[in-house]
C-alpha cells in the first residue's frame, strides 16, 4: 500500500501557525504519498502555505482539498506551485468557490505531469531494454572471446607437438646421414687399403672410388631435399596456421569445420610422418645394400688376383643396376612430392573458398544491422513528430479559444458603445423638453398683458401643462437613474470584462510557458533519442569491430 495520511474534518485551517507548521512538515517529507484534508476549513492564505510546501515536495501524488474555503487567490496559488511541482497526478477542489478556469488549468498541469510521467516511464523501459541488450551483446563478445583464446591456445599446442615432432624427425634423418658418413669414411679407409695392396686394380679402385663420391653427393642431394621439403612444410604449416587463426578470427562460427580441417591436416602430417619413416627405412635399406656391397667388395677384392676380367665386367653391370634403380627411386620420390604439393593446393584454395563465403556471411550481418538501426530512428521520428502534430493542435485550440475571447470582449465594447449612444439620444431629448418650457415661459410672459380676462382659462391649461411637465420630469429622472445603473452596469461589465482579460491573459501567459517547457521537454527528448541513437550506434559499431569478423578486418 502507498504511504498516505487522512486528516479530515479537523478544522486545521483555523489555526495558520499550526497549518504553517504543517506545511513545513509536508515541505520537508519526501515519503508521504496520498494526503486527505478534507472539511478543514482551509482560507487562500493556507492554500498559499500549502502551495510553498508543494512546490518543494517530490513525493506527493493525490491532494484531496474538498469543502474548504479556497477561493480565486488559493486557487492562483496551487496552480502556480503546479509548474514547479512534477509529481502531483490528482488535486481534487471541489465545494472551494474556485473558478472553472483555474479548475481547467489546474486538471491541465495534471495532465502534463502524468504525460511527463508516462513519458518518463516509457523513456525508462528503453534505456533499460537498450541496457539489457548491450550487457547480452557484452556476454556473447566475452564468450566468442574465450572461445577464440581456447582454440588459440589449443592450436599453440598443437603446433609446439608438431615442432617437437619435425626436430626429433630433423635429429634422426642427421643421425643417419652421420651413419652414411662414417660409413662412406669407412670404405674409403678400405678403398685407400685396397689400392696399396692392388696395384694393379688402382684404375678399378678409382671408378669405384668415383662411383661412391657419386652416391655420396647423391645421398647429399637428397638429404638436402629432405630438409628443403621439411622447411618447406614447415613453412606451409605456420601459413596455414597464420590463414587458420585469421580465418578463425573472422568466422568463430565455422569452428567446427576448421578443427575438421585440422584433423584432416594432422592425417596428412601422419601420412607425410609414415612417408617419412618410409625414406627413413629406405635409407637404412641402402646403408645396409651399402654394407653388402663393401663386404661383396672386399671378397671381389680378394677374389680379383684370379678372375681380374671377370670381376670387372660384374662391377660394371652391377654400377649399371645400382644407377638405374637409385635413378628410380628419386623419380619415384619427385612424383610423390609433385602429387603432395597439388593436394596442399588443394586444400589452400578450398580454405581461401571457406574464408570469402564468411566474408559475405559478415557483410550480410552488418547489413542487417545497419537495416535495424534506420527502422529504430525512423520510429523515432515519426513518434516525435506525432508528438509535434499534437503539440501544434493544442496550440491551435488554445488561439481559436482567445479568437473566441476577443470576440466576445468586442461584443461587449459594441454593446456599450450602444448604451451610451443612447445615453446621449435622451440627453439631447431633455435639452429640447429645456427649450420648449422656455419658450413656453417666454409665450406666457408676452401674453400675460393681452390675455388677463382669459387668466383662469390659461391658469388650468398651465396647470395641466405643468403637470405633464412634472410627469416629464419624472420620466426624465426615471431615466436619468436608468442611464446612472446603466453606467454603473457597464463599469462592472468593464471591470467584469478587465478581470476576465487579465485571467485570460493570465491564461495564455500558462498555456505559453507550458508550450516552452513542451518544446523543452521535446527538444531533451530529441537529445535523448539522438543520444540513444548515437550509443546504438557506438555499441553496434563496437560489437562489429569487437567481433572475430571486425578483428579479422583490422588485421588485414
Amino acid at each position: 500500500a502507498f504511504p498516505s495520511l487522512t486528516l479530515e474534518w479537523n478544522s486545521l485551517g483555523m489555526w495558520e501557525e499550526g497549518f504553517s507548521f504543517f506545511c513545513q512538515g509536508l515541505r520537508a517529507n519526501n515519503v508521504l504519498q496520498r494526503l486527505d484534508l478534507r472539511n478543514n476549513q482551509i482560507n487562500h492564505q493556507g492554500a498559499g502555505e500549502l502551495a510553498m510546501a508543494l512546490t518543494h515536495n517530490t513525493s506527493l501524488q493525490e491532494l484531496d482539498l474538498r469543502w474548504n474555503n479556497i477561493g480565486l487567490l488559493g486557487g492562483r496559488a496551487l496552480v502556480n506551485c503546479l509548474h514547479s511541482n512534477k509529481t502531483l497526478k490528482r488535486l481534487e477542489l471541489a465545494g472551494n468557490n474556485v473558478p472553472g478556469d483555474i479548475l481547467k488549468a489546474v486538471e491541465q498541469a495534471l495532465d502534463h505531469n502524468q504525460d511527463r510521467d508516462v513519458i518518463l516511464s516509457e523513456a525508462q523501459n528503453k534505456v533499460n531494454i537498450l541496457s539489457k541488450e548491450v550487457l547480452s551483446l557484452k556476454d556473447e563478445k566475452n564468450k566468442q572471446f574465450m572461445d577464440f583464446v581456447d582454440t588459440v591456445d589449443k592450436q599453440k599446442e598443437e603446433r609446439a607437438r608438431s615442432e617437437k615432432m619435425s626436430a626429433a624427425r630433423v635429429s634422426q634423418l642427421q643421425e643417419a646421414l652421420d651413419e652414411q658418413y662414417s660409413i662412406m669414411n669407412s670404405l674409403k679407409t678400405k678403398l685407400q687399403m685396397t689400392e696399396a695392396a692392388l696395384a694393379l686394380s688402382e684404375q678399378k679402385v678409382r671408378n669405384l672410388g668415383e662411383l661412391l663420391n657419386a652416391m655420396k653427393q647423391e645421398q647429399n642431394c637428397v638429404a638436402e631435399c629432405h630438409v628443403r621439403e621439411l622447411q618447406q612444410q614447415k613453412q606451409e604449416g605456420a601459413d596455414r596456421e597464420g590463414k587458420l587463426l585469421h580465418d578463425l578470427s573472422a568466422a568463430s562460427e565455422k569452428n567446427l569445420l576448421l578443427r575438421n580441417q585440422v584433423d584432416e591436416l594432422e592425417r596428412k602430417c601422419k601420412v607425410q610422418q609414415d612417408q617419412l619413416f618410409q625414406v627413413k627405412q629406405d635409407l637404412t635399406s641402402t646403408t645396409a645394400e651399402l654394407k653388402l656391397r663393401a663386404v661383396e667388395a672386399e671378397e671381389r677384392l680378394e677374389m680379383e688376383k684370379r678372375r681380374y676380367k671377370q670381376s670387372l665386367e660384374d662391377m660394371e653391370s652391377l654400377r649399371i643396376k645400382e644407377v638405374g634403380r637409385l635413378k628410380q627411386q628419386m623419380e619415384a620420390s619427385e612424383r610423390s612430392m609433385h602429387n603432395r604439393i597439388q593436394s596442399l593446393e588443394a586444400i589452400r584454395i578450398s580454405l581461401e573458398e571457406e574464408l570469402s563465403q564468411v566474408k559475405a556471411a559478415a557483410l550480410t550481418e552488418r547489413g542487417q544491422a545497419e537495416e535495424e538501426l534506420i527502422k529504430v530512428r525512423s520510429q523515432a521520428r515519426l513518434e516525435e513528430q506525432q508528438r509535434l502534430e499534437h503539440l501544434e493542435e493544442k496550440l491551435r485550440l488554445m488561439t481559436e479559444s482567445r479568437d473566441e475571447a476577443q470576440n466576445c470582449c468586442l461584443k461587449q465594447k459594441e454593446m456599450v458603445a450602444e448604451a451610451q449612444a443612447k445615453a446621449k439620444q435622451l440627453s439631447l431629448y431633455a435639452d429640447g423638453l429645456k427649450r420648449r418650457l422656455d419658450e413656453l415661459q417666454q409665450d406666457l410672459d408676452s401674453k400675460e398683458e393681452e390675455k388677463v380676462t382669459e387668466l383662469n382659462k390659461v391658469k388650468l391649461e398651465l396647470q395641466e401643462q405643468i403637470g405633464h411637465l412634472e410627469a416629464e420630469r419624472t420620466a426624465q429622472d426615471g431615466l436619468r437613474e436608468k442611464i446612472a445603473a446603466l453606467e454603473r452596469q457597464l463599469k462592472a461589465l468593464s471591470s467584469n470584462h478587465r478581470e476576465a482579460l487579465l485571467d485570460k491573459e493570465g491564461e495564455i501567459s500558462l498555456l505559453l510557458e507550458k508550450l516552452r517547457m513542451k518544446e523543452a521537454e521535446i527538444s531533451r527528448m530529441r537529445e535523448e533519442e539522438a543520444q540513444r541513437a548515437s550509443f546504438l550506434q557506438n555499441a553496434i559499431m563496437a560489437y562489429v569491430q569487437g567481433s572475430p569478423l571486425g578483428t579479422h578486418s583490422s588485421r588485414k
